[in-house]
């Protein structure tokens, strides 16, 4: 045994920092919150300050921590440095008995052994304002959710539960979905013209811009033509006439990279350009900062901290990417300067941007020690990370005004001179509906003639706001102030979970419940979900954090008044009936109708006779295709625990024995070329491919899955 003991959070974060420090010392885990408030009570006494009662949660952890402790000379706390780490740190401190005012403490933003040797080598005390900010948070959440989910449960229905940040977020969502709902179209017409100083391989589009008065071009309201007879009109004038090029303004312009990943950018991020979930994110995230088995390295961090809404860079992180840039793509590439950004206050300065943390391994050096998909987010972390230090991208713009007569029409275009940053990481846009690029005009001067090689006029609608998907109502509650980097993922999970909102492809809809629980709150608790409110009382707690605010007396301010709001709305809210959705089928078994019902694992289909009837059945969602085996079947999708999804025949075909199911979705009119079997689409690291669904088919030999003759 070693006399020096170093406790850290996660096991897999103590293999990665075991590396790094010599036989004489012991990497242990405390495995997250090892003690925290109870359960199935309230763990906080609201006549003595809102002192917590916290209890044991691994009582074996415990013991081993006090046993190691023992045997050992020196103690370092090593928990995650954030709020979080810091209350276990002291939760550490006082089961180990442990000064937490004595230097106990050590933390690092990577897992490097520079970081971890230098860390070890200058411990610090427990930082008290971290861990009251994080008692503060964590009581006030238990104050809201333990009293307002219980209402909820006796007014509405059992299951249901409230919280600070989770009920807020339901609300934007319904907000949102509103907006649209109460969306009134309006109608508008385009105007656009196919240009060219000469040949047709020249060509352009050019789209109404204005109507020319003397020197001045008076644009219509809004931008856009609504009136259709004056649309037509200009239509008529143009359609069959030749233009000139009014004015040809040329100029060079500069884009500048975005800054390097904070928690929420990267999960942005991550959904756009990877398709990724916010909890797919956190979780793959997560390992790269505790660690992954590199072949040749072994337990290697690769990421720093995960866990920030900072744009810092060390220095030490800037001139290691500098020298990377000039190696790969040449010394012009590098930013002239030493580029910074800038946070939005000085409380979120306290860790670094997300990084990598080791510069000598990029992302192909080590994909093949990686998951597919902690591949591709690494790759993602690393590419943005280069591109924020690189050199702008240079650009030449060109901006024509052709003119037919006095109407005015405009094509804006752009060469990329000098690539700069977007050599590392290109521009990307989440709307298919998007202009990805403007065109690239031809060479002319002003006054030249235009050739009209066709004029097109459409009718055309103007279109509601877009509902919220993860990455845009992530951005929404960072730019709202609601939760923190920490909680976002784990807020639209709970929302999701609890059926207050659900997802069709990235959409983001409130629902039936998700608008009855919000209403409710809305009337009684108007603050639990009001945004300035939260925004608010995130602030608060920052001042707690910041050393600024007494964190019990934040909650004096609070509790009271929700407290007796609280037995008010007990005593005066009537139980609301749920009425349950008929489908129209009569139940098999006893004759009762068939309702839809919700359940933690989704909807399903009940006799409204329950409990004296207890028939149920999935709700049937088909899958695109007949069946393979009996031809006439129609696949049918089914969920089971965990998400998991499989596929039967509804045996309503030709064959009613037909027993076909598979784990992948059958792909419809294909077969394989080697045996003539049907295909399936498979699912391996994260991607999609089509292969045999014959097991002992020669093209399975592949160990990756992939059928040999559709490489």
């Amino acid at each position: 045994m070693g006399k020096n003991l170093v406790i850290v959070e996660s096991p897999a974060k103590a293999k990665t920092i075991e590396r790094y420090l010599g036989k004489d010392y012991k990497v242990t885990a405390t495995v997250g919150h090892f003690r925290d408030l109870p359960d199935k009570t309230l763990g906080v006494n609201v006549n003595d300050d809102f002192k917590p009662l916290y209890i044991d949660k691994n009582v074996k952890i415990k013991r081993e921590l006090i046993e190691l402790a023992s045997q050992s000379d020196v103690v370092y706390i090593a928990t995650d440095p954030d709020r979080e780490g810091e209350a276990i740190a002291w939760h550490v401190a006082k089961t180990l008995k442990i000064d937490p005012m004595s230097k106990c403490r050590v933390t690092f933003n990577e897992i490097t052994k520079k970081a971890v040797q230098e860390a070890i080598a200058n411990p610090r005390t427990v930082d008290m304002n971290l861990v009251d900010a994080q008692q503060a948070r964590r009581v006030l959440d238990r104050l809201v959710g333990y009293e307002l989910s219980p209402l909820l449960c006796k007014k509405i229905k059992t299951g249901l539960s409230a919280g600070r940040v989770q009920s807020v977020v339901t609300r934007m969502v319904m907000d949102k979905d509103a907006e649209i709902d109460a969306f009134i179209p309006e109608d508008y017409w385009n105007l656009s013209v196919d240009l060219t100083p000469g040949y047709k391989k020249d060509s352009f589009t050019a789209k109404y811009y204005g109507t020319l008065n003397g020197k001045d071009i008076i644009k219509p309201e809004g931008g856009r033509l609504s009136d259709k007879d004056v649309a037509q009109r200009i239509y008529e004038t143009i359609k069959d006439s030749s233009f000139s090029a009014y004015s040809v303004k040329k100029g060079k312009g500069a884009r500048k990279p975005a800054p390097p990943f904070t928690t929420s950018t990267m999960q942005q991020e991550a959904s756009r350009r990877l398709g990724f979930s916010t909890s797919n994110t956190s979780r793959i995230a997560q390992q790269l900062y505790e660690g992954v088995n590199i072949e040749g390295q072994g337990q290697t961090a690769l990421v720093t901290y995960i866990r920030t809404d900072s744009v810092r860079v060390s220095d030490e992180a800037v001139s290691a990417s500098r020298g990377l840039i000039a190696a790969k793509y040449g010394d012009s590439y590098v930013c002239p300067y030493k580029r910074e950004f800038k946070n939005r206050n000085s409380a979120q300065d306290a860790h670094e941007a997300i990084r990598p943390s080791h510069f000598e391994l990029d992302p192909e050096s080590v994909k093949s020690s990686l998951s597919n998909d902690q591949y591709r987010l690494y790759k993602l972390i690393w590419e943005r990370f280069l591109a924020s230090q690189m050199a702008d991208a240079v650009l030449n713009t060109v901006t024509v005004d052709a003119r037919c007569e006095n109407e005015i029409f405009r094509a804006t275009g752009e060469t990329v001179v000098f690539q700069g940053f977007l050599a590392a990481y290109a521009d990307f846009k989440d709307d298919k509906n998007a202009d990805n690029g403007k065109a690239i005009l031809p060479e002319f001067s002003e006054g030249q003639e235009l050739k009209n090689l066709g004029a097109k006029i459409e009718a055309k609608q103007t279109l509601p706001p877009a509902h919220y998907n993860e990455a845009s109502l992530i951005k929404a509650m960072e730019e709202f102030g609601i939760g923190r980097p920490s909680t976002y993922s784990k807020t639209i999970t709970t929302v999701l979970d609890r059926h207050y909102v659900d997802k069709e492809g990235k959409n983001l809809l409130i629902t039936e419940l998700g608008k009855l629980v919000t209403g409710m709150l809305e009337e009684n608790f108007n603050e639990i979900v009001d945004v300035s409110f939260t925004a608010g009382m995130e602030s608060k707690l920052d001042d707690v954090e910041m050393g600024n605010k007494d964190w019990v007396g934040v909650l004096k301010e609070f509790y009271p008044d929700f407290h007796e709001k609280i037995k008010k709305a007990d005593a005066s809210i009537e139980k609301v009936k749920i009425e349950d959705v008929k489908t129209g089928e009569i139940c098999p078994e006893c004759g009762g109708d068939l309702v839809i019902k919700d359940s933690r694992n989704g909807k399903f289909i009940a006799c409204s006779n329950y409990p004296d009837c207890t028939y149920k059945k999935s709700i049937d969602v088909y899958a695109k295709g007949k069946c393979p085996l009996c031809g006439s079947g129609i696949l049918v999708k089914r969920t089971i625990k965990n998400h998991r999804t499989f596929y039967v025949c509804d045996k309503k075909g030709n064959d009613p024995e037909c027993g076909f199911i598979s784990w992948d979705l059958p792909v419809e009119n294909k077969k394989c070329d080697t045996c003539g079997s049907y295909m399936v689409l498979h699912r391996f690291r994260g991607k999609m491919y089509p292969r045999c669904s014959n097991e002992d088919c020669p093209s399975r030999k592949n160990r990756s899955g992939k059928s040999g003759k559709s490489e």
